[in-house]
């Protein structure tokens, strides 16, 4: 394993990967595959390209075009391919699922096709808690039967299913890790924790969906990274694991929690029509994973203050994303009916 091909690693967690793949593994070449959707940003590697140039390479391509990704896998030698390219935020699934399947479905489809034919040392596919769904009580395995709820999570688990099914039927050696709510450095800002990170920064309303009680395992994306590098070099073949840091908090305190490391009212919080089919709970048994020897290094509350702190100090980062027509045409499209919603219920 020496050439490693990141299919989405100008995203959120993709470049985050890439960082640390590259500091952690000197002799490691990263070749960077990125259609760079609104989600997609060179910023977020900025400083790759400047520290790690001569074993660093950015090509721009969509994992749906077969032909571009079969030349770049060749061209480059590559051995490894670690698969972060999807379509990933639940609001836009419901708006339109068109795209994910087209991402995540027969995106994967095209990659699992081309390491199949090159015989690549290792397919790795990073997915989601929420392909389990609704988790009322306990902990979800990753031998459980898979539930989706959403169109999202639907594309997401299909692409598991196939995964699995080049391992059984191709001999494909893959693997898979599917992680909790990742918080941390360059998450896109219609995330819900950046979102109200830097909506409250501004003094604005943060739009929370229904009661807030909804349960998540905010997980530090840095952790998470750190487990699938893990899971890629010593997990066993053709398995998947979860990655979370095993503890949850409800969304409302969440919220109150980032509020309060800003010195902010919570006033500030704005209840708006819930989502459709909102899952109310996700919850990860990490067993499988710490018998490997990983534990995660921060909690839920650490995770997120860690979060709240870097965007505190990155306003060049994310600033010029929120002022932004795109950003600001999903915004009202997202939150504007929910509002109003939630003021005729009054």
């Amino acid at each position: 394993m020496r050439t490693l091909l990141i299919t989405g690693g100008a995203g959120f967690i993709g470049s985050n990967f890439v960082r640390l793949i590259l500091e952690r593994h000197p002799d490691y070449h990263v070749i960077v595959y990125d259609k760079l959707t609104y989600a997609g940003n060179l910023d977020n590697l900025k400083d790759v390209a400047s520290r790690f140039g001569d074993r660093y390479v950015f090509i721009q391509g969509d994992i749906c075009d077969a032909e571009k990704v079969g030349q770049s896998l060749q061209i480059h030698n590559v051995d490894t391919i670690v698969n972060f390219a999807a379509e990933t935020h639940v609001d836009r699934s419901i708006l339109d699922p068109d795209a994910f399947i087209q991402t995540d479905v027969y995106g994967t489809y095209v990659l699992l096709e081309a390491a199949r034919e090159m015989g690549m040392e290792r397919y790795h596919q990073i997915s989601t808690d929420e392909v389990y769904g609704h988790v009322p009580t306990g902990t979800s395995k990753e031998s459980d039967p898979i539930a989706p709820r959403s169109p999202y999570a639907a594309s997401k688990a299909s692409a598991d299913l196939m995964v699995l099914a080049y391992h059984i039927t191709y001999g494909l050696p893959v693997t898979i890790t599917r992680g909790a709510n990742n918080v941390g450095p360059y998450q896109y800002p219609e995330k819900v924790v950046p979102l109200f990170v830097t909506n409250a920064i501004d003094d604005l309303p943060l739009p929370l969906y229904g009661d807030g009680l909804q349960v998540r395992d905010y997980h530090y994306v840095l952790d998470h990274c750190d487990a699938i590098d893990l899971v890629l070099h010593q997990g066993e073949i053709g398995e998947a694991y979860n990655v979370g840091s095993g503890s949850e908090m409800k969304n409302l305190d969440m919220t109150r929690l980032i509020l309060g490391l800003l010195s902010k009212p919570e006033s500030l919080i704005q209840p708006v029509k819930d989502r459709p089919g909102h899952d109310r709970r996700y919850a990860l048994d990490i067993s499988k994973l710490r018998a490997l020897g990983w534990a995660p290094a921060h909690t839920c509350e650490e995770s997120i203050t860690s979060t709240v702190r870097w965007y505190v100090e990155n306003e060049w980062w994310w600033r010029p994303i929120k002022n932004g027509e795109h950003y600001q045409a999903y915004y009202r499209a997202q939150y504007a009916g929910r509002e109003a919603a939630r003021e005729l219920a009054r």
